[in-house]
C-alpha cells in the first residue's frame, strides 16, 4: 500500500469527510495539520484553490503525487484502497450518490453562512435556505440508518460532518434545522454513533467549534433561530 498523508485542519468537514473514508477501509495514513489562517507556501504551491484536504501519495520508485479537492480523493480512496466500498456497483445510483455529495457540499456551505451569520436578519436568511435544502434531503433518503439504507457510503461520510456541527450548535442554541425532518434526525443519530465517524475528531471538536464560532461573534450562540 502506498505511504498516505492526509493534509489539512481537523476542524474542516471536507477533512473530517476523507478520515471517515480512510476508517471506514481501514486504511493507515499520516496527518499532517494546517493552519488555514495563515496557509504556508507549500500549500499554496500544491493545492490550486489554497484549499484542504490533500492527499500525498508516496509510491515506491515514484515522485510523490497529490490530490486536491474532497470528492477526488474519496474517488482514488475508493478505486484504490482495500476494504468494504462506500459506492453502489450499479452505475447509475454511482453518479447519483456522487451528485449527492456535491448537495452535500453546497449544504456544508449554507451550514457556514447560518453558523457565522452576525445579525438576526443574515441569520434567518440563512436559516431559511438551510432548510430548504434539509427538507429536499429529506425527501430522498431511504428508510435507513444510513442514506441508502443499511450499506454506509460516501454519502454518509459526506454529511456526517454537517450534522456533526447542528448537533454541536444544537447544545448551545435550539436551531430547530431539523424540526419535522425525522428521516434526517434518525440518520443524525445513525452516524453519531459510528465509530468511524466519532474518531474522525478530536473529543474536544465540539468545544473547538463553538469556540471559533465566538470568536467570529456568530449569533447562532446563545440566540434561537
Amino acid at each position: 500500500m502506498n505511504k498516505l498523508t492526509l493534509i489539512g485542519s481537523p476542524s474542516c468537514p471536507f477533512v473530517q469527510r476523507v478520515v471517515i473514508a480512510l476508517n471506514e477501509k481501514h486504511v493507515d495514513f499520516d496527518r499532517l495539520a494546517v493552519d488555514l489562517g495563515a496557509k504556508p507556501d507549500w500549500l499554496l504551491a500544491i493545492s490550486p484553490l489554497g484549499q484542504v484536504p490533500v492527499l500525498k501519495i508516496e509510491r515506491e520508485g515514484e515522485p510523490p503525487a497529490v490530490i486536491f479537492e474532497s470528492a477526488a480523493i474519496l474517488d482514488y480512496l475508493e478505486e484504490t484502497a482495500p476494504g468494504e466500498k462506500l459506492y453502489p456497483t450499479d452505475p447509475l445510483k454511482r453518479a447519483q450518490h456522487r451528485a449527492w455529495i456535491a448537495f452535500s457540499s453546497n449544504v456544508l456551505d449554507e451550514l457556514y453562512r447560518f453558523s457565522t451569520a452576525a445579525d438576526g436578519a443574515a441569520l434567518s436568511a440563512a436559516h431559511a435556505a438551510l432548510r430548504q435544502k434539509l427538507k429536499r434531503l429529506e425527501s430522498v433518503r431511504n428508510a435507513g440508518p444510513y442514506f441508502a439504507g443499511q450499506h454506509f457510503s460516501l454519502v454518509d461520510a459526506a454529511f456526517a460532518p454537517a450534522f456533526r456541527q447542528i448537533d454541536a450548535l444544537d447544545r448551545v442554541s435550539r436551531t430547530g434545522l431539523l424540526d419535522g425532518f425525522p428521516g434526517l434526525e434518525d440518520w443524525s443519530r445513525a452516524l453519531a454513533a459510528r465509530e468511524s465517524v466519532r474518531l474522525a475528531v478530536p473529543r474536544d471538536h465540539a468545544d473547538h467549534y463553538l469556540a471559533q464560532l465566538r470568536a467570529k461573534h456568530a449569533i447562532v450562540i446563545g440566540a434561537a433561530a
